[in-house]
């Protein structure tokens, strides 16, 4: 199929990766943690804390084991809903301009240009119609047979991907939810340590928890959308490229049955002499 990139899609991922930009480098809170205002009498002021930028403190959290496996995920799920967002589009499957021809092409008759025609279009129905074609010599019936068999081979091969979208929905839950077991983990030994415990520690294990879990999902949730939505349009695709093969597949064998019934028509009226009374 044709892997012509719209301008239209281009921006809208350009947009996207903009925002996500932006809210990536926003400080949280305003960018500043202030002491507590309980202070024992005498105790030394303590200055406020600036906060982590919102980026830096995501890929602390995620820490070297979730954060690549999490990254390399999300860039998938952006590079396979580009792909099929480029090849499964309804023009691109079934080329108007392409069904205009070849039924003017057949009409006429010039049933070996119209091969040649399936044979260098590479889109979806030019597939299915010279596959059927190949075996219309051998009645309609084994001509549809075929076309179908390449329709659903092809919907099989384009399936694959999506269902890489529906594996990486299910698996961004399921990180998220062993960052957070790791993280209440780190928590909880912090708190059997014995003494007080160190406020800031049980944060940075509850924090690592909650960042895996958010990602996660946030990975899923794209993930879970994009693949009902390519998996309806690919539904959708191939009832419209069955329906225009065998629509295309009859009337090219009507025609070559009418092209033949002509010529035996002209035979006919050529070689019987006329017969001329004595």
């Amino acid at each position: 199929m044709s892997r012509t990139v719209s301008p239209r899609w281009s921006l809208v991922v350009l947009a996207v990766l903009l925002g996500f930009f932006l809210l990536a480098f926003s400080p949280v809170g305003g960018g500043v943690a202030h002491a507590q205002d309980d202070k024992q009498p005498g105790e030394a002021p303590v200055a406020p804390k600036k906060a982590d930028n919102l980026l830096w403190h995501i890929i602390k959290s995620a820490g070297i084991i979730f954060g690549p496996i999490l990254l390399a995920l999300s860039i998938l799920v952006v590079a396979l809903i580009v792909l099929l967002a480029m090849d499964l589009r309804l023009s691109a499957a079934v080329p108007p301009a392409f069904v205009e021809d070849f039924t003017d092409t057949v009409n006429k008759r010039r049933f070996k240009e119209a091969f040649e025609m399936t044979k260098e279009d590479e889109s979806y129905l030019g597939r299915v119609l010279m596959t059927g074609m190949s075996r219309l010599q051998y009645g309609i019936e084994d001509a549809r047979e075929a076309a179908f068999n390449m329709v659903d081979s092809i919907e099989a091969s384009k399936k694959q991907f999506i269902t890489y979208l529906a594996t990486i929905g299910t698996l961004g839950p399921l990180l998220g939810l062993v960052g957070t077991v790791f993280g209440m983990i780190q928590s909880f030994l912090v708190l059997g340590a014995g003494g007080t415990p160190d406020p800031a520690k049980l944060a940075e294990g509850i924090s690592h928890a909650l960042v895996v879990t958010l990602l996660g999902i946030s990975l899923s949730v794209p993930a879970i959308f994009a693949h009902a939505y390519f998996s309806n349009r690919l539904t959708r695709i191939k009832h419209d490229v069955s329906n225009m093969a065998d629509d295309l597949l009859t009337q090219m064998y009507h025609n070559s049955k009418k092209s033949g019934s002509d010529a035996a028509a002209d035979t006919r009226g050529v070689n019987t002499p006329a017969i001329k009374p004595r």
